[in-house]
């Protein structure tokens, strides 16, 4: 139904709560439209001439202010072109200005991706592209400006990181209604590099684990959080962003389980992971010795400030426990390439690893899995016992010689907590 109103940013709230008022229009601006969407308040803005629609831009992205301002020159622009936007920009740097604020302010991006895309777009794309005017953007133009000047200097990785931020720029603009057209639709990396993208060899082999191991049982005795920031992710080949900003409050020792809610992962799902007994005596050990040196906040790996590590910081423990060899990344793709070597289920290795799943297969994953991934951490650590774990966190290897079973683990003092203390509260629950 179309209403007819007085077009203003408080009159447009206002009707957006009328489920009835799906159109309107304002007797004062002949022609212009606003269509409410299915997600409301959202909606568009239509200039109608001729009986044509034109689609000049989205609301609230393009407050009722903003298009009423422009209207004039919308209507000259689509009189002498045939074609209307309500931005009015003739750069690519003005787009680009637009779409950094617009990622800045996205709350469904982690800071870790809002940081990569600030520094791509303000030392990239906008010292490079922002005096080129949109309508000038091509193939041409973007290989001689962009694409093969940044490929001469950085990896190809990053060079295609960068062109699709600014796909997505175009790409979101235009379908705003903020641009006429999008000059780069139809253009792809593809078009300036056919080179193959190979993955970043790993660099640390299963060979090395029985070293690894050696070292950080060193480490573990004069930076205990640098240790055990490498131990967890070793154990279950999360992410350094998730494992630093681990909190006991998450870790429940009664059920073996380790919370990582949503707002800490990279795939903005909540995560759960199983403890072994390894990693609970581990654990148990650890904030005893937090408690010793005074602490007994909520983070595992805490900074100052009352905050959890840093990503800077995170950063320098590895250089210190690395010393330049390998990465916090490194330790990720030793886990998830023993785990195929050992035979286990390849989607339970990625449910471990937290990658990002299909809506139907993350409904199936609730109910079924989590006894097969517990299966496939004790196996794991199992095996990380046999390369020097144990000495770690405290158990001690041995056979029983009269049922001829394999290796069975004696327990460490910490694990003896595990049935009557919780570390934290189950956030789980």
């Amino acid at each position: 139904m179309t209403r007819v109103v007085a077009f203003s940013d408080a009159e447009l709230r206002r009707r957006s709560d009328d489920l009835s008022a799906v159109l309107l229009r304002d007797p004062r601006y002949p022609g212009l439209r606003f269509r409410f969407t299915e997600a409301r308040p959202r909606g568009s803005w239509y200039l109608v001439v001729r009986k044509r629609w034109h689609r000049i831009g989205a609301y609230p992205d393009q407050s009722a202010k903003v298009v009423l301002a422009a209207l004039p020159e919308i209507r000259q622009r689509l009189a002498a072109e045939g074609a209307a936007a309500v931005s009015g920009w003739e750069q690519v740097g003005e787009l680009l200005a637009w779409f950094a604020d617009r990622l800045a302010r996205n709350r469904s991006l982690s800071a870790k991706r809002k940081a990569t895309a600030k520094s791509a777009i303000t030392r990239h794309l906008i010292p490079r592209l922002g005096g080129l005017a949109i309508a000038e953007v091509s193939r041409s133009t973007l290989d001689r400006e962009l694409v093969w000047p940044l490929q001469e200097q950085l990896s190809l990785e990053f060079v295609r990181l960068v062109f699709g931020l600014l796909a997505d720029a175009f790409k979101k603009a235009h379908g705003l209604g903020l641009i006429a057209h999008n000059p780069m639709a139809g253009i792809r990396f593809s078009d300036f590099s056919r080179t193959k993208i190979k993955a970043k060899a790993a660099r640390l082999r299963e060979t090395q684990i029985k070293q690894l191991l050696d070292d950080l049982a060193e480490a573990i005795h004069d930076r205990p959080a640098d240790a055990m920031l490498a131990l967890l992710m070793l154990c279950h080949g999360n992410r350094v962003g998730e494992t630093r900003r681990a909190q006991w409050p998450h870790v429940t020792l009664a059920t073996r389980t380790w919370y990582l809610p949503a707002e800490h992962t990279k795939t903005r799902a909540a995560h759960s992971l199983p403890l072994t007994a390894q990693v609970c005596a581990l654990l148990s050990w650890y904030r005893a010795e937090q408690q010793a040196r005074g602490y007994s906040g909520q983070y595992l790996f805490p900074a100052k400030g009352g905050k959890c590590l840093s990503e800077k910081q995170a950063s320098t423990a590895f250089t210190r426990l690395g010393k330049g060899q390998w990465t916090s990344h490194d330790l990720r793709k030793l886990a998830r390439g023993c785990w195929a070597e050992q035979g286990i289920d390849f989607l339970i290795g990625e449910l471990l690893i937290n990658h990002a799943m299909g809506h139907n297969v993350q409904a199936y994953i609730q109910t079924t899995v989590e006894q097969r991934k517990r299966a496939a951490l004790e196996q794991w650590h199992a095996f990380l016992d046999s390369k020097g774990f144990a000495r770690i966190h405290g158990w001690k290897e041995g056979r029983n010689a009269d049922s001829g079973n394999g290796p069975q683990a004696a327990p460490h003092k910490g694990c003896a907590l595990i049935q009557e203390t919780t570390i934290g509260e189950d956030s789980n629950a």
